[in-house]
């Protein structure tokens, strides 16, 4: 394959990865506005992006095995295809009802195209030139949440939330053409059964799960069908010869480690990025274009680490990063939790992300790598796969956690304060996972 080829296959994959996380964070700047259009209330708003989050890691597994099956290059255009027609449902969207089931089916192309990419990676690429991919593909995944921030912003004042959704459909229509021109389709198709049962009851489980935490009624009832689809997931998995999820996967410390690492690192940031822009909006009173710039000290500082990232790895090892990493985001997101209007941006807001931004950098690329350490051929797909799950259902469970935590506080400094320092307990967690799981090894990326 020509150079030159490989260059425009990594950016299609990077562009689109980038696309979907986005999608992700894009409307949390936008959220004040969207609640007082479609009239919604704090619980029926974390709606609007667990919707999305929920297909999004529920279906992951499944996407990743149909590109198994049907090819992935195939697979990857349907999933561009759903992606942009998701969006512009959103854009459309005049009511809560409407706009939770849009985000939901934008959710779905999600959930095919992350798993696809990462495994388009893999095919594409080997040897360092697949590690100076991995990096960049476990960058993209910090950046382009806090750049959809800004975006989000920028679009929410100066035009409408709206148009955040809808820029994305010229966009797929480019990386659908890039696609068939650029992306091979030799890839050996694997003679395998879709976990159809093993979806369903994956996406039970997990929706319950969040209805449990942030429901209005039938909580109780909620957590009892979560426990139960859960368990039998996991039951069903170890039973069946083809598995979308094989449990074997959780066998190895390091990926065990890094799976349940971002899980909690996940829920500790999405939670930070869905409360903050609003906490500047309204003790602020930020535009939300200023909210989402006042995003960029954590944003670009994230991306100045992240881009150095192999080389401090191949020094110092992927686990000593990861370390290092978690623990600055620990502290910013406590230093964030002092937040008030009295305080200021600057000392509240803005040194602390700067912690923040560096612990980010240090931390999504390592966990990726953990995420894939010591995998066969024959589940590298699956390993993206669940790399890619509980970095969607660790932000979706993490955010309905703290949302219904700090929902037990009325005013909304003390609400944000105790916020923080939840999201700050699951960073504690992240970094446990680290040290007792995958431990002293000092796995290098390069």
């Amino acid at each position: 394959m020509r150079k030159e080829n490989k260059g425009i296959i990594l950016a299609i994959i990077l562009i689109s990865y980038f696309m979907i996380l986005l999608d992700n964070s894009i409307i949390f700047t936008g959220t004040v506005k969207i609640a007082a259009e479609l009239n919604l209330n704090q619980t029926a708003l974390s709606w609007v992006s667990n919707a999305y989050s929920l297909t999004f890691g529920g279906l992951l597994l499944l996407g990743g095995s149909i590109g198994d099956i049907i090819g992935r290059k195939r697979i990857f255009s349907i999933g561009l295809v759903i992606f942009a027609i998701g969006s512009l449902l959103v854009g459309l969207a005049g009511s809560m009802m409407v706009i939770v089931l849009a985000r939901a089916f934008q959710g779905i192309g999600s959930a095919i195209l992350a798993p696809t990419s990462l495994a388009l990676l893999m095919d594409n690429f080997s040897g360092k030139e697949r590690t100076r991919a991995i990096v960049a593909y476990g960058a993209t995944s910090g950046v382009g949440a806090s750049i959809g921030l800004v975006i989000g912003g920028l679009f929410a004042s100066l035009m409408s939330w709206r148009n955040g959704f809808f820029i994305n459909v010229p966009i797929a229509i480019i990386m659908l053409a890039l696609t068939t021109k650029f992306i091979p389709t030799n890839q050996t198709r694997q003679l395998k059964k879709l976990d159809i049962v093993g979806s369903i009851v994956s996406i039970i489980g997990m929706t319950a799960l969040v209805y449990s935490l942030v429901g209005d009624q039938g909580r109780l009832v909620a957590l009892i069908v979560a426990v139960v689809a859960i368990v039998g997931f996991i039951w069903h998995e170890a039973r069946i010869k083809q598995p979308m999820m094989p449990l074997r996967l959780f066998m190895d410390r390091e990926r065990l480690g890094g799976y349940i690492a971002r899980f909690f690192y996940l829920g500790a940031m999405m939670s930070m990025w869905f409360l903050t822009p609003q906490i500047m909006q309204t003790q602020l009173h930020f535009t939300p274009l200023q909210a989402g710039l006042g995003f960029f000290p954590l944003t670009i500082i994230s991306f100045i680490v992240a881009v150095q990232v192999a080389k401090l790895a191949d020094r110092f090892g992927n686990t000593q990063l990861l370390i290092g990493g978690i623990t600055l985001t620990a502290i910013g997101m406590f230093a964030i939790s002092f937040f008030s209007a009295q305080v200021g941006y600057t000392v509240g807001i803005a040194l602390p992300m700067i912690l923040m931004g560096i612990g980010q950098g240090l931390t999504l690329s390592p966990l990726t790598v953990a995420g894939v350490a010591n995998t066969l051929p024959e589940d590298s797909g699956a390993a993206s796969g669940v790399v890619n799950m509980v970095h969607q259902i660790g932000g979706s469970i993490g955010m309905a956690l703290v949302v219904a935590v700090s929902a037990t506080v009325k005013t909304a400094p003390a609400s944000y304060h105790l916020a923080m320092l939840t999201a700050t307990a699951l960073l504690i967690g992240a970094l446990i996972a680290v040290i007792g799981l995958i431990g002293p090894t000092l796995k290098k990326i390069a």
